[in-house]
């Protein structure tokens, strides 16, 4: 498109093939001819999507915004493959190679990931907190801010202990786990259930995106409400109303619960999730006043801390000014019981008056 920052795809061909393979966050697509006694090279692109990256196959006619690539199909009418990023924060570039200083992917390179991280504990990128390290694409390719979440929270880590505190642990697991090999009393199904039972942070990292992964079409189609409802469904922790936040030193959001962690920022204090109303306060339309003042409220606070003694009384709270309030009254008026009699006509603004007072005086 006019407005892509992506460099121009020096590719033309009547009929070729679009063929794909994804490591960790990025994404590689080959252009190659249908036929074979072409000329045309093979060209490679390499996709990373930032926050808001996609593709869509969709008619040509009815274009995308932010449809930044396009690739046509020939039949009639034609449809379009295109990479769309509202945030333009996604990019490609031409060429085959993945970015150097990304590790293993945590799906697809499973057992490399692992072995990445344990083996390079003493770098100093795990002397950080956690949550950041595990945004770290050198050591985990694929962990994103909602991911990272979600695995913490199914453990109980506490997002800002230690890296290397929480990952040295997993060295005498796997240890644990090699001895159990070769242990003939336990069979592969009861290895397998083992460790389903008892995953560690590593194996989650590569679980959890299968999750999503393998659910996708449910999961992740922002565009479809019912689809992206699933996925919020799906979610425990990241955004989840009652968990608690923090901005990490990079300035991401991390989402967690209970306490943040020995290594969390200083000067800041966790911030709540606000949970959803209750569905009984949205039902009862009378528990809800049309008008509230400021003031207002505080009373219906202090009603509520200091019971009133009569109803009398609380229906005087709840009243609405007529009119504004200039200054305080010096004094509250005391009730003292006297016989009934009747009481000569009032005109209205002395009334008004005297409830205005009466008001004050509660003040």
């Amino acid at each position: 498109s006019a407005v892509g920052r992506g460099p121009e795809v020096p590719f033309r061909s009547e009929a070729y093939r679009i063929s794909a393979v994804a490591r960790g966050k990025e994404l590689r697509l080959t252009l190659s001819e249908l036929d074979p006694a072409a000329a045309t090279p093979p060209q490679d692109l390499v996709f990373r999507f930032g926050m808001s990256g996609s593709f869509r196959l969709c008619p040509a006619a009815e274009l995308p915004r932010h449809a930044h690539l396009r690739f046509l199909t020939r039949e009639s009418p034609p449809r379009a493959l295109c990479f769309v990023d509202p945030r333009r924060f996604g990019s490609w570039r031409l060429g085959d190679a993945w970015q150097p200083e990304r590790g293993p992917c945590v799906v697809s390179e499973y057992q490399a990931f692992r072995g990445n991280v344990l083996k390079n504990l003493d770098d100093r990128a795990f002397d950080k907190p956690i949550c950041e390290v595990l945004l770290n694409q050198k050591y985990f390719n694929g962990i994103g801010n909602y991911l990272r979440a979600e695995i913490l929270y199914r453990l109980k880590i506490p997002p800002f202990e230690k890296a290397r505190t929480v990952l040295e642990a997993l060295k005498d697991q796997d240890q644990e786990q090699e001895r159990r090999k070769k242990d003939p009393s336990l069979t592969l199904s009861k290895k397998v259930k083992l460790r389903q039972e008892n995953p560690d942070l590593l194996e989650l990292c590569h679980t959890v995106p299968m999750e999503v992964i393998m659910a996708e079409k449910q999961l992740l189609d922002p565009e479809h409400s019912d689809n992206y409802a699933a996925f919020k469904n799906w979610l425990q922790c990241y955004l989840v109303p009652g968990m608690s936040s923090l901005r990490d030193r990079s300035g991401r959001t991390i989402w967690f619960q209970g306490e943040p962690g020995p290594m969390a920022p200083k000067g800041q204090r966790p911030r709540k999730t606000p949970r959803k109303k209750s569905p009984q306060l949205k039902a009862d339309p009378e528990a809800l006043t049309p008008k509230v003042t400021p003031r207002a409220s505080k009373r219906r606070r202090r009603a509520a801390a200091n019971p009133p003694k009569s109803e009398e009384k609380e229906e005087e709270e709840e009243e609405e000014p007529d009119g504004p309030r200039k200054g305080r009254a010096r004094g509250r008026r005391k009730a003292t019981a006297a016989p009934a009699l009747p009481e000569p006509e009032v005109p209205l603004s002395v009334r008004r008056s005297r409830r205005t007072s009466a008001r004050r005086g509660k003040g």
